[in-house]
């Protein structure tokens, strides 16, 4: 019984992510090891989009891309209404989370929606399931553009990014991508039919980015300034964002004018952020000890929105009944 609601309530790859957490800051690892473990984790980020870009299907973006209302509201809650949160949270959060928390605040509401929990979630609720899929895509696909401009744009004056970090995302991001999208009508199919290859990629990458962020950031001491006070307040904003995000997404469809199927997908979808994409993405984008501090608050948030995404989405299928 017990086991049944830890599944229920808690992401198991959540576990595995505070585990490696909690390794990368208590188990000393040598500055060699860190090296490997870090050139694995970029090789790992190229593969991981190559695979995206090779099970992702085309034609259904472009047939999902018709509802311009839905997907509309769900790219301007990702890029417009989540981004504005996080200016105006990151200017509160500074005193109570310290500038290298308060900033992973402000880049998680840069990342684009999730697909799978996103799609999952809009499923069980009853929602447009084939909205949700468009939506997540279309978002996680621009987002290897949209994101780090916005990055480079809201927080490039901080130095630990740039241009160069620009660059480097359309290098090892975008350009596998589109290598894998144009050996999508080749290996699509073998792709989409073995879920459990783009699960191991996905989170093996995340893992091992993470590791790799963590454990710099320890030897460079990044975490000493870290206390319990900020990880409090930290999941409170969290829970804050989560709350405003979720309103939004809802009385928004009602405004736009949606059926009750295309209000659930964004729902679901506008008020998600990406831990896929954006852990691998912001080890591209920052330095390795910044990162870590900056996948935090993804993290948690992460977290957050599956617990509170589950109950939702059971209470929305009952209503639907």
């Amino acid at each position: 019984m017990i086991g049944r609601a830890l599944r229920t309530w808690v992401d198991p790859f959540v576990v595995a992510l505070v585990l490696v957490l909690l390794l990368g800051l208590l188990v000393p690892v040598p500055a060699a090891v860190r090296d490997v473990v870090a050139t694995a984790g970029d090789v790992a980020v190229t593969v991981l989009f190559l695979v995206y870009g090779m099970r992702l299907s085309t034609r259904e973006v472009l047939a999902g891309m018709r509802n311009v209302r839905l997907q509309g509201g769900i790219l301007a809650a990702t890029y417009l209404l989540f981004p504005l949160l996080g200016l105006l949270l990151h200017a509160a959060a500074v005193p109570l989370l310290g500038a290298a928390l308060a900033t992973g605040m402000l880049y998680l509401t840069l990342l684009p929606s999730t697909v799978q929990s996103s799609v999952s979630f809009t499923s069980i609720a009853r929602g447009n399931v084939a909205g949700a899929i468009t939506a997540a895509t279309l978002s996680n696909v621009l987002g290897m553009v949209v994101t780090p401009l916005l990055v480079l744009a809201l927080m490039g004056r901080s130095g630990s990014v740039g241009l160069g970090g620009l660059r480097d995302v359309l290098l090892q991001l975008l350009l596998p991508f589109v290598v894998g999208q144009l050996l999508q009508p080749f290996v699509g199919g073998w792709v989409r039919a073995r879920r459990w290859l783009t699960l191991t990629v996905d989170r093996g990458t995340i893992l091992l980015v993470v590791l790799g962020a963590v454990t710099a950031a320890t030897a460079a001491g990044v975490w000493e300034g870290v206390t319990w006070g900020m990880v409090a307040a930290l999941l409170l904003l969290s829970a804050a964002l989560l709350a405003v995000m979720l309103s939004a997404t809802w009385t928004g469809g009602q405004a736009l004018g949606l059926d009750r199927a295309d209000r659930v997908a964004l729902l679901m979808a506008g008020s998600k952020k990406s831990l896929a994409t954006g852990l691998p993405m912001a080890a591209v984008l920052f330095p390795v000890a910044t990162a870590a501090t900056i996948a935090v608050p993804v993290i948690i948030f992460h977290q957050l929105q599956l617990v509170v995404a589950a109950v939702l989405a059971r209470r929305l299928a009952v209503r639907a009944d």
